[in-house]
């Protein structure tokens, strides 16, 4: 059998196996049964590690065990592992949600907080910079930004960036604002963004920005996160930002963006 390395990489990326699960897996689909050496010298995969891929498999219900001999294993329908898959991954998400809960309760988080506080103090400010690569590690850092947010936040946006904001950080936005933090977010709001644009107005000011793309946050005139590239242009997975700690230059900023905000338009 031979299948396409492009369709195995995405099978191993889509239901997180490896390339021997992944090549099994398709010999068997393309049987619908067999017995763990037909499949063997189907995919090329050693009749040593065959048995425990094909155990790591049933486990993960991606196959069934066929009860006799010689023992054969039975594929099931895509759409019924892709549902078991999912049902696998809610579950494990919680029991490591709750993992983590009881985390804040114990004593290795006190520890930890220990070696934190006690690493901080040789840091000067202006040294905590970084760069994050990917979309969703932008976002994490940017909802740890906010999370952290004392008096204001300034959030510069595109078209595209105001409907994912909506999505990813109401919640964040609504603690914000029950804290009292004042929440500033400019972009440009056409037909097509402009009802998101009123729902964010439940939890920050909102105006419309002309003839500028552009992506960045301030939070209390002292943290910047500038996104560099143009998000229309390149995947979120190659998205890229910088975070700097610098009150002298996020408070230059921040002047120079109310001088703008006095000109842009108000959402009604």
């Amino acid at each position: 059998m031979i299948v396409d390395e492009e369709f195995l990489g995405r099978l191993r990326k889509i239901f997180d196996l490896n390339l021997y699960e992944a090549k099994v897996w398709a010999a068997l689909l393309s049987r619908g049964v067999s017995t763990a050496g037909e499949l063997s010298s189907i995919s090329n995969v050693p009749r040593s590690r065959t048995y425990d891929i094909l155990e790591s498999l049933e486990k993960k219900g991606f196959i069934v065990m066929k009860l006799g001999k010689p023992i054969k294993f039975v594929a099931l329908k895509p759409e019924e592992v892709i549902e078991r898959v999912k049902r696998n991954l809610m579950r494990d998400a919680q029991e490591k949600a709750k993992r983590l809960d009881r985390l804040k309760r114990e004593d290795v988080l006190e520890e930890l907080n220990s070696l934190f506080s006690q690493g901080i103090k040789f840091v000067e400010p202006n040294d905590l910079s970084g760069s994050l690569r990917g979309r969703q590690n932008l976002y994490n850092h940017l909802d740890m930004m906010l999370r952290g947010a004392e008096k204001t936040v300034t959030i510069v946006t595109t078209e595209e960036g105001l409907n994912r904001k909506l999505e990813a950080l109401k919640g964040t936005f609504e603690k914000c604002k029950k804290r009292g933090v004042k929440i500033r977010i400019a972009a440009p709001i056409d037909k097509n963004n402009i009802e998101i644009a009123r729902e964010l107005k439940k939890v920050a000011e909102v105006k419309s920005m002309e003839n500028m793309r552009a992506r960045f946050v301030i939070v209390d005139s002292s943290q910047i996160l500038f996104m560099l590239l143009d998000d229309s242009k390149f995947h979120p997975n190659y998205d890229l930002g910088v975070w700097i700690n610098t009150e002298f230059f996020a408070s230059a900023l921040e002047q120079m963006f109310e001088l703008a905000w006095k000109e842009m338009k108000s959402i009604r």
